[in-house]
């Protein structure tokens, strides 16, 4: 199984070099060969229990997988910039790309040196990429984005510390990367333009993004060091935590976000809300998918109340949230994107507080909540966090948010980057659900060393292509210029890495769909 998933990444990866074809793709093929390498070398330390952290079992390490996201992402985003003249994005997808490299090349030496007796081929391997890597480097950044690239290898490391130690069993080490490598981007990237603020530069809902990513991290590792010393189980830390969620919110976040924007966040939040009656008819229609959502929780915990207690929600029960999740994006997406942007980041920024306010038992909900999501577990949740639902959340929104809107004059990328935004849609919406639903109803076939079968694979791939379809009929901005056979390939690597991953598919899947697609 690891075996076909490195083979399906090397494809990938391959497959965006033949477009691109310069020396940052070459770059990507050189650190996918070492990635290869090590993965196995990280796979051996936690199966012998020797990695530096207690990461999550049930799963291999996950690293070429994760390690190829951000340089990949980062080299299209450069090709895509490139071809529009938009110079300023072309270079930031090239630190991008450069940034990903080198975390990548980090925990490759992390890897390498804590693994007993030395690898002798896995050294020189990460030697030669990382001599190639940095070469490339030196004769393509200046020194602004060097220092750049290196504050966030220095944030990645600290956060890593402190967060694995906090959060045992919660990630393997191909999604630490991923996870804490793209907050600590997203944490340079706010202080970068903190510091440097201009006057009507910039977009305000790409500032909402980069403050509510920050502020939430920053809240949670400020009430975990808090309750190291103060039980949180009672009322008046319940207390203390609402009211300094109330000041860090007004007297840290707010002044951060009107320092970046230039105007009152609340006052622009609730203009942008309701300044068009599309806008007013789409929160209508969330807040109702929204309540039916809770709707489907409580009555899958009356069923749990009357069968049994050791009753767990089924997975077709599970996939009733990615129909939800599909319902809700798909409008968004055709009639307001900006609108679904902003939404998504409240989204995520609501989940967090309330994965908060149930992880530290916060009164009067944290204990309802526990008892409420302990139905929709798996064997992926097993940390002390509960992270499936904010994952479907990220997966559905990263290709939104990842969307480059300034390489997009129209609006829309040509070809079949229209379809980026979609990704997350087609990937776990359509792609990932329907797989798993006639998967364990009909499906016969497994797929060699794995549970998944070759019939929901199969239908996966015919589900997303309908998909695809229905969105030239009813989104008129999307114009795919023949490039069909492109898309169907995309869809068919993605789906076959669903049924051989063992990574959180519902992160992984959007974002090498929005790869291949922007490629």
């Amino acid at each position: 199984a690891v075996l076909v998933e490195s083979l399906l990444v090397f494809i990938m990866v391959l497959s965006v070099h033949a477009v691109v074809w310069d020396r940052f793709s070459w770059c990507a093929v050189a650190l996918a060969v070492q990635a290869f390498y090590v993965q196995f070398k990280w796979d051996r330390l936690l199966q012998l229990g020797e990695a530096v952290f207690q990461f999550r079992g049930a799963a291999n390490s996950g690293f070429l997988p994760a390690s190829m996201v951000m340089p990949l992402l980062g080299v299209v985003l450069k090709e895509r910039c490139r071809a529009a003249g938009i110079v300023y994005f072309k270079r930031f997808g090239i630190v991008v790309a450069s940034t990903g490299m080198l975390l990548a090349l980090f925990l490759s030496v992390l890897a390498v040196g804590i693994t007993k007796p030395v690898p002798t081929n896995t050294c020189i391997l990460t030697g030669i990429a990382g001599s190639v890597i940095i070469y490339t480097m030196k004769h393509s950044l200046t020194v602004s984005e060097v220092i750049e690239v290196l504050e966030v290898l220095l944030i990645f490391v600290y956060l890593s510390m402190i967060l694995l130690y906090l959060l045992p069993r919660c990630f393997t080490p191909g999604e630490a990367l991923l996870v804490l490598g793209g907050v600590s981007f997203v944490l340079n990237q706010l202080i970068k333009r903190s510091l440097n603020v201009i006057e009507g530069r910039g977009d305000p809902i790409d500032f909402f993004l980069l403050v509510a990513v920050v502020g939430v991290v920053l809240l949670g590792l400020f009430f975990t060091v808090l309750f190291i010393f103060m039980d949180s189980g009672t009322w008046i830390s319940s207390m203390f935590f609402h009211m300094m969620t109330a000041v860090l919110g007004l007297g840290v976040i707010m002044p951060w976000l009107y320092r970046l924007i230039q105007r009152n966040p609340l006052f622009w939040l609730l203009q942008f809300l309701f300044q068009t009656q599309t806008r007013l008819y789409l929160l209508v229609y969330w807040t109702f998918l929204a309540a039916s959502a809770c709707g489907v929780v409580f009555y899958q915990n009356t069923k749990r109340s009357s069968e049994s207690k050791k009753h767990q929600a089924s997975t077709i029960t599970r996939k009733y949230f990615h129909f939800i999740v599909v319902a809700t994006y798909v409008p968004g997406l055709i009639y307001d994107r900006q609108l679904l942007y902003i939404a998504a980041v409240l989204c995520l920024a609501v989940f967090v507080f309330l994965e908060y306010v149930r992880y530290f038992r916060i009164k009067p909900f944290g204990q309802t909540l526990r008892h409420l999501l302990s139905l929709f577990l798996d064997e992926r949740d097993s940390g002390p966090l509960i992270l499936t639902h904010i994952y479907l959340l990220l997966g559905m929104s990263l290709p939104v948010w990842l969307f480059p809107r300034s390489c997009a004059p129209k609006g829309t990328l040509p070809g079949a980057g229209a379809l980026v935004p979609y990704s997350g849609v087609l990937a776990v919406g359509v792609g990932d659900t329907i797989a798993s639903v006639f998967g364990s109803k009909m499906g016969e076939i497994k797929w060699p060393g794995t549970k998944k079968t070759f019939e929901g694979t199969m239908t996966a791939i015919f589900a997303q292509i309908i998909a695809v379809a229905l969105i030239l009929i009813f989104d008129s901005s999307v114009n795919l210029n023949s490039s069909y056979a492109w898309i169907l390939a995309s869809v068919s690597l993605v789906s076959l890495l669903e049924a051989y991953t063992t990574q959180i598919d519902n992160l992984l899947l959007p974002l090498y769909l929005q790869i291949m697609l922007m490629a």
